[in-house]
């Protein structure tokens, strides 16, 4: 049998007691079935420690879109000048898109009824037509973008500002073999129309069905802070799926962790405050170093004439400054002299500060776990042991790899298919089946995106174990290729074949060492 729950009585409970006992009494009753109801410690409302902490319980956009425009604000400036949010929010580029997200073309050859012949020919074509489209800046509407570049961009928005737009007009070139294009929107550009009000349908910029789902996005004409433009506000409407085709006309690349969330939060949200208060307190610390490098001297004299001649400004740089100079300043070998009846009072600000090194680590160590970065990694440097280092890149994998996966299915997956539709209808790709079965064209779409690699730091042991791996049938010679170059086995494998064979014909290796080597892979 559970204990009662102890009611400590306060002043206004005795005076109840003494003049009210049975109202006391039915109080106390009260209080103590208030204490019985809820198990949690974290939820008393009666400890000290508590009792002060009554967060609002608002839905997600409540909680979200009054705040987000001084978040946005507040992190694009963090990236601009404080060195590690910019040096974060710039890792996470490097290591979730790179050098760009590969396609690899994957499909349904049992559903589609392809040999595997044909299938690797339709997929090696497909993706020759994607690149033909990707990596031209044609694809991007200003014509400053490759595909790759674009890439980057809109992961870097969406972790800088919380969301980013991407709309996918057609457009008409000269030369160019598609039309489609892409032309990204910054979060901040998209608001209600005429400013309106948010309500439970038309909130961020978004109106949505009673189901929750985007109809349609409201677009301003130019950034809402630009000096260039000027405040002519007209807005566009933009539907956000095609009545025809039922492709989406816009992408809204966020991350929503709530029901109902229609925009997404800068991911330095959570640590705002506490990059800012870092950030001033290594300005402050850097200028009492500087301050405490200085070197001056101070003569007092009883009158002027014990520093007849000397002349301060002739000391190889060093300069002098006299009592009669009210603006007193310390500086790089700086003489001063002083009044009759001046005195010096020593003012060393006591730097460098011996603590400051371990201060800074500690508070870095909390930002990196909220921004899901590993301390090492975000400090770039590496000063623990072998296993240490590795742990700290195995757990920035993880993060890389779910990073990559949400890219790929929330902006290159979906951008792929609209090509696609396209590739398909001007013939440039052969797709029977394509327009009028769903489950054909997703047969057809099926994909594969690949970073670069996640590095080693011992290169010979990640061989070595890949190797046991292969040798135990765990893995394949094309995930092995992946994880440890970012590279393309079936590539890799045409051009050895291709090397060989000239080594063959130039006589670099003869046809005995030639069968010995192959005996040999074929025997390990």
């Amino acid at each position: 049998m559970l204990n009662p729950p102890e009611v400590k009585l306060n002043f206004i409970d005795r005076a109840f007691a003494y003049f009210a006992p049975v109202a006391a009494a039915r109080r106390a009753r009260a209080r103590m079935s208030l204490e019985i109801l809820g198990g949690y410690t974290g939820a008393s409302t009666t400890r000290r420690s508590l009792k002060q902490w009554r967060p609002l319980g608002s839905d997600a956009d409540s909680d979200i879109l009054t705040d987000l425009p001084t978040l946005r604000e507040r992190s694009r400036d963090l990236v601009r000048n404080n060195p590690i949010a910019g040096g974060a929010i710039k890792t996470k580029v490097t290591h979730v898109v790179g050098t760009g997200l590969r396609l690899q073309a994957r499909i349904d050859r049992q559903v589609l009824g392809m040999t595997d012949t044909q299938a690797d020919d339709w997929e090696a074509h497909a993706q020759r037509e994607w690149k033909l489209f990707w990596e031209s800046k044609d694809c991007d509407i200003a014509r400053t973008c490759t595909g790759p570049d674009l890439t980057r961009m809109v992961y870097q928005q969406a972790k800088e500002n919380g969301d980013v737009f991407i709309l996918l007009p057609r457009k008409k070139r000269t030369g160019v073999l598609y039309e489609l294009v892409l032309q990204v929107i910054e979060a901040d550009r998209v608001c209600n129309k005429s400013n309106a009000a948010d309500d439970k349908r038309l909130a961020g910029g978004i109106r949505k069905d009673s189901n929750g789902a985007p109809v349609e996005y409201h677009i301003l004409n130019s950034h809402p802070g630009s000096v260039i433009a000027g405040k002519d506000e007209n807005w566009r409407v933009v539907k956000a799926f095609g009545e025809k085709t039922g492709l989406r006309n816009i992408i809204h690349l966020y991350r929503p962790t709530r029901p109902g969330q229609s925009r997404g939060v800068p991911d330095l949200a959570p640590v705002i405050e506490t990059l800012k208060q870092l950030g001033r307190y290594s300005e402050a610390e850097i200028m009492a170093a500087v301050i405490s490098g200085y070197f001056t001297v101070f003569i007092e004299s009883e009158g002027s004439a014990a520093t007849a001649g000397f002349n301060y400004s002739n000391m190889d740089g060093e300069t002098g400054q006299g009592g009669s100079d009210p603006d007193y300043k310390l500086g790089n070998g700086m003489i001063v002299e002083l009044n009759p009846g001046d005195k010096i009072h020593d003012s060393n600000p006591g730097r460098p500060n011996s603590n400051f090194d371990q201060f800074v680590l500690a508070v870095l160590r909390q930002i990196g776990t909220g921004l899901e970065i590993p301390f090492e990694i975000l400090i770039k440097h590496f000063t623990a042991s072998y296993s240490a280092s590795r742990a700290a890149l195995l757990e920035l994998w993880k993060y890389v790899v779910t990073e990559r996966q949400w890219l790929a299915d929330n902006f290159l997956r979906l951008v792929y298919e609209v090509f696609m539709w396209e590739a398909v209808a001007n013939g440039r790709i052969a797709a029977p089946g394509f327009f009028s079965d769903p489950s054909v064209r997703k047969a057809y779409l099926g994909s594969v995106w690949i970073g670069p690699s996640k590095g080693q730091i011992n290169e010979l042991q990640e061989v070595r174990a890949a190797g046991e791996r292969l040798k135990l049938k765990l893995t394949t010679l094309a995930d092995e290729t992946t994880e440890l170059t970012g590279g393309d086995w079936e590539i890799n494998h045409v051009q050895q074949v291709k090397e060989r064979n000239k080594q063959l014909t130039d006589g670099l290796i003869d046809q005995a060492e030639s069968g010995t080597e192959t005996g040999n892979v074929q025997k390990n």
